[in-house]
Formats: C-alpha cells, sequence, structure tokens
C-alpha cells in the first residue's frame, strides 16, 4: 500500500484548500477509504470517510459542512475538499486505507491502518 498525499498548506481562516491522495498497490476501488488528522500535540482523529464507490460518505460533526470527500476510482485517487476552514483544523492530514461511520480518535502510536506521511494544513491569519 502506498499513499501520497499532497493539497496542504497555510491558508487564513475562512479559506478553503483541496487535498489529494494518490494510491497504489493495492486496488483502490475495492477499498472504503478516510481522512485523518493529527493536530500538534495530540492523537489522531477520523476525520471523513467514503464508501468503495463513493457512494456513501462519513464527517465527524465538526466538519460537516465544511468538508467534502471523493474519489476517482478510475485515476486512483481521493480528495478532500475543505471550505471555511478554521484554526482548530489545523493539523498534518492523512489518507488512509481504513473506514469509520462516526468519531473516532486513536491515542499517539496508537493508528494502525495503513497511511500516507501526511500534508500540514495550517490555518492563521
Amino acid at each position: 500500500v502506498q499513499l501520497v498525499e499532497s493539497g496542504g498548506g497555510l491558508v487564513q481562516p475562512g479559506g478553503s484548500l483541496r487535498l489529494s491522495c494518490a494510491a497504489s498497490g493495492f486496488t483502490f476501488s475495492r477499498f472504503s477509504m478516510s481522512w485523518v488528522r493529527q493536530a500538534p500535540g495530540k492523537g489522531l482523529e477520523w476525520v471523513s470517510s467514503i464508501y468503495s464507490d463513493g457512494s456513501n460518505t462519513y464527517y465527524v460533526d465538526s466538519v460537516k459542512g465544511r468538508f467534502t470527500i471523493s474519489r476517482d476510482n478510475g485515476k486512483k485517487m481521493l480528495y478532500l475538499q475543505m471550505n471555511n476552514l478554521e484554526s482548530e483544523d489545523t493539523a498534518v492530514y492523512y489518507c488512509a486505507k481504513g473506514f469509520s461511520r462516526g468519531r473516532i480518535t486513536w491515542p499517539i502510536g496508537g493508528f494502525s491502518w495503513p497511511r500516507g506521511q501526511g500534508t500540514q494544513v495550517s490555518v492563521s491569519s
């Protein structure tokens, strides 16, 4: 499994970013996928998941209405459109091969899903 995230950066509150994740080494179209994030000094937090065919999506309450997860199975790509960003969204965002329908947090060192190297999202004025 190889997952490579991109698209992070520094943005002002209220701004937008689109994260991308290129997947390889497994049959991407057969697996549900997720985005998770890690804020400074904290464990990982599940953000969003999407079914293998894109038919269902799930979000942590704090990002509902602001973030949109999507995928392109033909291109083996996973995306996270983030709008109206808040300072609390500052974190390293990871693309992960795993699925949840609801909120999960993991302690530092306790995350076991396959994931990429992450992309930094910083929200600050």
